[in-house]
């Protein structure tokens, strides 16, 4: 097994490298860096410019209107647009929806829907969470029932990432309760504009609305918008959710997270005053690497053509513990200064560079944000009986 990359992979990365640092908004990219809040605008410019050079579904053949990357390229244009302090594209629509139109789709949705995602126009959000179906997902009551043309849903999703930004939402529904709880749940792609539909978000400890709640009364969707066929949902979402666990893990942006840790230390004084504090930042240096090796690993086997291991389980334990510790640490570092988060301050420049304490951006508030992280995308201990049954057989 050979970790090294080839003249070809390096010379790909310098393209890569070069086109981002003309392209990226410095903006932004100082935003992202110094871990200041980040508006839809910012979002959705970075997404329409990927979107212009094709590279907003840079995961995708080229068949479907993507670049067509293998395994490394696709990791390694990850890995520029983090270090380069690139926002980290919304996945809902060209990493976890749009998988999902190709592989189980009719050729019609395919062509309705995948322009929008690849150009960074249409905003996506995920029905996937209700009140009390979390990691069980498949509890779900979320109901849709067919009349004639169209699905009549009701229900309630919740934790909605950016959903009110949305303008379509995928969700999985329930079309039938007979049988085991799996068997009757369906794939709906829904128009959040529709008459019935409601989001109201949900404001977190740090004043934010990051996440929300999301209405269904009595909302019409064209029967048209059925992915696949009915009450075989839940094989859809399991595709869909090897997506997910795998972009959880992020091994690029913990490599820049690490470095600003390593910023943060220094301007604190604690890198060379505190020689326990820097135990812990190499500690976690050699998990941030050994999870890179982990992911190395699974493209030298894509790459080789032979089969890896069911590993997105892995990657999605051992990446989201390293993202809560290294936004502790930073939190940790700072000490008090973490804490206050004010909005309007923060928009109007405090702690902002010309105070002297960027590095103090509310990093308090970026701590409480990743205890989510073990949670979502199927928590963390029943990933590990995933891996327990299906990795080690056990």
């Amino acid at each position: 097994m050979d970790l090294n990359f080839t003249a070809e992979e390096t010379a790909f990365r310098q393209q890569i490298r070069d086109w981002v640092r003309v392209n990226l908004p410095a903006d932004i990219s100082h935003k992202v860096h110094h871990a200041l809040h980040l508006t839809r605008d910012d979002h959705q410019r970075w997404a329409r410019i990927l979107g212009k050079q094709g590279w907003l579904g840079w995961g995708w053949p080229k068949e479907h209107g993507g670049p067509g990357w293998n395994a490394v390229q696709k990791h390694l244009f990850e890995e520029e647009c983090a270090l380069a302090g690139a926002p980290r594209v919304m996945p809902f629509g060209p990493v976890m929806v749009a998988p999902v139109i190709m592989a189980f789709g009719s050729r019609e949705q395919q062509q309705r829907f995948l322009p929008g995602i690849a150009s960074g126009e249409v905003w996506w959000s995920q029905g996937y969470s209700e009140p009390g179906s979390g990691s069980d997902l498949a509890s779900l009551k979320c109901k849709a029932e067919r009349r004639g043309d169209y699905y009549i849903v009701n229900g309630q999703k919740t934790w909605t990432t950016m959903g009110q930004y949305g303008d379509w939402i995928f969700c999985l529904v329930r079309t039938s309760s007979e049988g085991k709880p799996q068997l009757g749940i369906s794939f709906l792609l829904i128009d959040m504009k529709s008459p019935g539909v409601t989001v109201r978000p949900i404001t977190m400890l740090d004043g934010g609305q990051e996440v929300n709640e999301v209405w269904f009364d009595n909302v019409e969707v064209p029967a048209d918008q059925l992915i696949g066929e009915e009450n075989k949902g839940w094989t859809y979402a399991k595709h869909l959710l090897s997506h997910e666990r795998t972009n959880i893990a992020d091994v690029n942006r913990a490599k820049r997270e690490l470095e600003r840790l390593k910023k943060i230390a220094k301007a604190e004084g604690l890198w060379d005053g505190d020689p326990r504090f820097r135990d812990q930042i190499a500690l976690l240096e050699v998990d941030v690497v050994a999870l890179e090796m982990m992911v190395l690993r699974v493209l030298s086997a894509e790459k080789s053509g032979k089969q890896s291991l069911d590993v997105a389980g892995l990657l999605k334990i051992r990446g989201s513990e390293i993202q809560q510790r290294y936004s502790e640490l930073m939190m940790l570092a700072v000490g008090p200064f973490a804490l206050p988060f004010v909005k309007e301050a923060m928009e109007a420049g405090w702690q902002g560079e010309h105070v002297g304490a960027a590095h103090c951006a509310p990093l308090a508030s970026t701590y409480f944000n990743m205890r989510k992280t073990t949670i979502y995308g199927g928590s963390n201990e029943v990933q590990r009986n995933i891996v327990a049954q299906t990795v080690l057989g056990s």
